[in-house]
This record gives structure tokens, C-alpha cells and sequence, in this order.
């Protein structure tokens, strides 16, 4: 079976593959130090041919089931503003959400409904059983995001992440298929 990597579209956005020609916006929207600051992989300096590299991985990982990553675009205009994606546990039929937006589209929805949408695909076209995500505990917008894509807090990991020559504690979400199918929380009720 040959895989397509897929479109997806919400009421604001495209949720399209990456094109070479996005390298630049990728670029210039992931290099800001401020978006370094509340993520866990991408590198600052954001150096010439990251961008590209980065973009010439992504049909591989999806064909080889590695998981999915989106453009984030404006649909009215086409303009590029993030990426989104699920890294794949095949094994264990769960994926874990990832994100960024460009600074300048920071607090305008924009990332709560590309992850509703993802969740969405990941669950109905990827087959997936469960999705996490993860945030840093000084970057509480990101939480909200996990929050209002109908994630529900698991728990907090101590000190997980060393960047910056200092550890960072982590925040964990995720959603079970059967919850978003009937809006209910297991993970809630045994929280209560």
C-alpha cells in the first residue's frame, strides 16, 4: 500500500506537507529565540540548511510510519506560520503530539486548532490508540493548547529535560481514542 502524505482542513487553516520552498519561512519563524525558548528540539541559532534538511526527512518518516508532520498554514492566504505533527510508537499504537507557531501568531487559536485536528487524523486515519504531548512547565500556553485539543493531565515529570545548562520540569497530557469519541476522561475519573 502506498501512503499519501495527507491535507487536512479546519475552519482557519490548511494542515499541509512541507515543501522545500517553506525552508525560508521556516527559517526566519523558527529561529526566533523565543520559540527556541519554549521547545525541546529546535536548535538557536537557527543555522542556514537546518530548515532544509529538516524538511527532506519528513516524507520518509511518514512513509516509513515514523509519524506525520504539517505545515500550519492560513487558509485565506496561504501564509505558513507553523508546523505540527505526531511522532509515532507503532508498537504500542500511540503518538505523541508536537508543535510550534511562529511568534507573531502566538495567542490567536491557531495551534488549539491545528492539534484538534491532528488528534482527529491521528485517531481516525492513523489508527492510533493514544496521543501524548509535553510542555515545560514555564510555557503554560502550550498546556492550554494540550487542554482545549481535549488532552487531560498525567502527570508532571521533575527535572526531564536539560537545556540551556539548567533542568526543566515537564507537564504530561494525552487523550485516549475511546475519549474523544465520547468526550468522556478516563484518565479524569481516576485522577478524582
Amino acid at each position: 500500500m502506498t501512503l499519501h502524505l495527507p491535507t487536512i482542513e479546519t475552519d482557519r487553516l490548511l494542515l499541509r506537507p512541507f515543501q522545500i520552498s517553506d525552508s525560508s519561512q521556516v527559517m526566519a519563524l523558527a529561529g526566533d529565540r523565543l520559540v527556541y525558548e519554549t521547545t525541546f528540539n529546535i536548535p538557536h541559532p537557527y543555522e542556514a540548511g537546518v530548515a532544509e534538511k529538516w524538511i527532506a526527512s519528513l516524507a520518509s518518516q511518514f512513509h516509513e510510519e515514523k509519524g506525520v508532520t504539517f505545515a500550519i498554514t492560513i487558509k485565506r492566504d496561504l501564509v505558513l506560520i507553523g508546523a505540527i505533527g505526531l511522532g509515532a510508537t507503532s508498537r504500542h499504537r500511540r503518538a505523541e503530539l508536537g508543535y510550534w507557531i511562529g511568534v507573531p501568531y502566538w495567542n490567536q487559536g491557531y495551534c488549539s486548532e491545528a492539534a484538534s485536528a491532528v488528534i482527529n487524523f491521528g485517531f481516525s486515519e492513523l489508527g492510533y490508540h493514544k496521543i501524548t504531548s509535553r510542555h515545560m512547565i514555564n510555557n503554560p500556553a502550550s498546556g492550554r493548547v494540550m487542554e482545549k485539543a481535549g488532552m487531560m493531565l498525567e502527570g508532571v515529570l521533575v527535572d526531564e529535560l536539560f537545556k540551556d545548562g539548567q533542568f526543566h520540569t515537564l507537564k504530561v497530557y494525552g487523550i485516549l481514542n475511546s475519549d474523544q469519541a465520547d468526550g468522556t476522561s478516563v484518565v479524569k475519573e481516576r485522577m478524582a
